[in-house]
Parts: structure tokens; sequence; C-alpha cells
């Protein structure tokens, strides 16, 4: 026995315990469990020459292999993702799209604002907001704008706290921050203006906040509450572009527009 025998006796197990592990739990098991019954009934018709038996399964083994293929459609695609899952895919990167979190964000702060719903989005920059993220929920969840306006929707169980963004992800929902001990220059902005402000100045987050009372939008940012910002402006601020001229909506549209002579 030499080292490639080795080689590849660990690599075939390693297959098979990687394929047991996936199909356990699941409807794939019983399946399996029905062809290893019929292989054992085919081999003891071949044993006891049951000349019948044996040849119907045998019609029944030489068409089944693409039965198989039908029946087990949605497991080889959850497989084939498995493995395109595995650590040394992780070696080639990935492409991921341009513009999609800025895009989501601001997105989901234009229906905020529009439907009156309060907000509050932390986006982690260089400083970890690991501690907060232990405050509430963690999550591990694929940034969108409806899971946004999901989290958020009135008498929610998370609706309360921050969201805290990581890259493309939602880490945490339902999360607290710690709220600013300075003067919040209106009385309009309450507990989440603060919570923000609180947050910027302890770490370099990017946080957004949307106001229950008024549907304006905030951003705190460098220990600086900046109200009156626009969707398009959210989405240059998150990019760490140069804010563009101020937007109004168009009471008759409900468009964001830029005024004439701004730009």
């Amino acid at each position: 026995m030499t080292w490639r025998d080795g080689l590849e006796i660990g690599v075939v197990a390693l297959v098979f315990y990687r394929l047991l592990g996936f199909v356990q739990g699941r409807r794939a098991l019983q399946i399996l469990g029905g062809v290893v019954v019929l292989l054992a009934v085919y081999g003891l018709a071949n044993w006891l020459q049951l000349t019948m038996i044996r040849q119907l399964l045998g019609v029944l083994f030489t068409y089944g292999f693409f039965a198989l293929l039908i029946i087990f459609q949605p497991e080889l695609r959850a497989a084939l993702a498995h493995i395109g899952q595995a650590p040394v895919t992780k070696l080639f990167p990935r492409e991921e799209s341009v513009g999609s979190r800025e895009d989501e964000i601001a997105d989901a702060v234009e229906r905020l604002s529009r439907s009156g719903v309060g907000a509050i989005i932390a986006i982690e920059r260089e400083v970890a907001l690991d501690e907060y993220v232990d405050s509430g929920s963690s999550l591990e969840a694929r940034l969108t704008t409806d899971l946004l306006a999901t989290i958020f929707t009135p008498y929610s169980p998370l609706h309360d706290g921050a969201v805290i963004v990581r890259g493309n992800q939602i880490v945490g929902a339902g999360c607290i921050l710690p709220l600013s001990q300075g003067n919040v220059s209106s009385r309009s902005m309450g507990t989440r203006h603060r919570a923000a402000l609180g947050l910027a100045e302890e770490t370099d987050a990017l946080v957004i906040v949307v106001s229950e009372e008024t549907a304006t939008i905030s951003v705190a940012q460098g220990g600086e509450l900046r109200p009156g910002i626009t969707p398009m402006q959210v989405r240059d601020l998150v990019l760490g572009n140069p804010v563009r001229p101020a937007e109004r909506m168009s009471e008759r549209t409900g468009e964001w527009r830029t005024p004439k002579g701004t730009g």
C-alpha cells in the first residue's frame, strides 16, 4: 500500500461522509433507503434464481438512474451550491454588485420616511461594533430594502432598537446604542437621535436616523448630527462621496427632485 492509496481512501471516505451528512434528515435519505431495499431484493432474487423478479428489477434499475436524477433534482442543486461554499472556493474572489449596499439602504430609508416609520441604521466602518451587536439579536442576513423595512415595522419585536450593518450584511437588530449627553439642536429629535449621536461620538460609524414624528432623515457622523438629509444624500454618504445638493419631495408625484439653481 502506497501513500497514493491512502490518499484515495481518505478522499473517498471524506466524500461519502459529507454526502451522508448532507442527506441526513432530508427526503433524499428515505429515497436512498428505498433504493437499498430494492438492491437487497435484487440480490436475494438473483441468489434464489427468481427470474421474473430479477428481470423486472433489472429493467427498473436500467431506467431508474434517469428517474433518480429527476427525483433528486432539488437535492443535487443544493449539493452543488453547498460545494460552491466550500473553503477552497473562497480562494477565488467573487465579484460583488457595485452600489448594492448604498442603494438598498437609500431605498429603505426613503420607504421608511414616506411611511413615517422610525428607524436607526448604524453602518460599521473601521471600528468594530461587536459590543453593540451583543446587546441585541445577532443576525447573518443579506442586506436588502425589504428586510430593513420589515425589521422597523411597528410592533415587530426588533423595531425599537438599531440595525447594525457590516459590509453587505445585517449583523444585528434591536441593538442598544449609547445615548449622547450633549445638547440636541431640535426638540423634535428624541432618543433615536441621541443614540445615533452617541455612537458617532464613540466610533467612526455612519448612523442614519428616520424620525417617527417628522419623517425626516438625519445622519450622525464624526460626533455631529446632520438633519434634513435626503435619500440620495444618504447614498452618497454611505459611498463616502461628497453630498449632492439638497432635494425636495414633490407633493404631486412623491418623487425627490433637485431644486433649480442648486446644481
